[in-house]
């Protein structure tokens, strides 16, 4: 029996969209503490995966559980209560807003002051608003670009938005961390640093889920890997067995799974 606690569960999940099959019977656990890998080649299906771990979509068949709790058809906002949080493929900050400010809204996830106390300036409201501006420009701090928290998201570089994009994400006090794609348009150096940030995160005791395509970066950080290819799982394992693994080498060079 494995000792080990799971955190997340993506048990037997089928997803279609009309008659096209988007996942096919899914099925891999995520142990708390750890850094998981989810590959594949393009088309694999890995954002759709993403999509419903996170409550974007509903699956079809299976069921999905965080901290033990089936989270199909539950709002994104309940997962995000739930610990749960996640980056995105394509950039989404508010860019007329400060750097400051973008984390902010996400330390207001867990703000209990109502509207009431919110627009009379009570007490609370203040205290939770001073605690947030704190944790703002730690995390802000954390990620590496504090001094640039005045400028809007839109004057920031590449890099920095995407730093900016976990600094929120963080600012929700996760448990579990879904990163997709954190370095895409990256370089060498951005992508070093990266993978040294996402095991700050971990040892900080976050757990974290990361789809990748950058295979040097991905060997480099996970615990364990997930392969996906036309939405069905291929493989799983240590980094060295999913990369010496006959069906992963098919997957992403294109070789015929009998001559690989």
């Amino acid at each position: 029996m494995d000792a080990r606690e799971p955190l997340l569960e993506v048990d037997h999940v089928t997803l279609r969209f009309g008659g096209v099959v988007a996942l096919n019977d899914v099925d891999f656990t995520l142990y708390k503490g750890e850094i998981l890998g989810l590959i594949g080649p393009n088309g694999a299906g890995k954002t759709t995966c993403f999509n419903a771990m996170t409550g974007i979509y509903q699956p079809t068949e299976g069921q999905i559980r965080f901290r033990g709790e089936k989270i199909s058809g539950k709002k994104r906002h309940q997962i995000t209560r739930m610990g749960m949080a996640r980056t995105f493929q394509n950039i989404r900050l508010f860019p007329e807003m400060t750097a400051l400010e973008n984390v902010q809204v996400g330390a207001d996830a867990h703000h209990k002051t109502s509207v009431v106390s919110a627009l009379l300036r009570l007490p609370r409201h203040w205290k939770e608003e001073r605690e947030g501006r704190e944790k703002a420009e730690r995390l802000l701090e954390f990620v590496g670009i504090r001094k640039r928290m005045h400028e809007f998201a839109r004057n920031l570089s590449y890099g920095e938005q995407r730093r900016l994009e976990i600094a929120r994400a963080l600012a929700t006090d996760p448990v579990l961390l879904c990163l997709d794609e954190p370095a895409a348009g990256f370089n060498p150096a951005e992508k070093e640093e990266l993978l040294q940030l996402i095991r700050q995160i971990r040892d900080q005791g976050v757990t974290v889920l990361l789809i990748e395509h950058d295979m040097r970066l991905v060997m480099g950080v996970t615990d364990r890997i997930v392969v996906l290819e036309f939405g069905k799982k291929i493989a799983e394992g240590l980094p060295a067995e999913v990369r010496d693994n006959p069906k992963v080498v098919a997957a992403y060079l294109g070789v015929p799974d009998d001559a690989a």
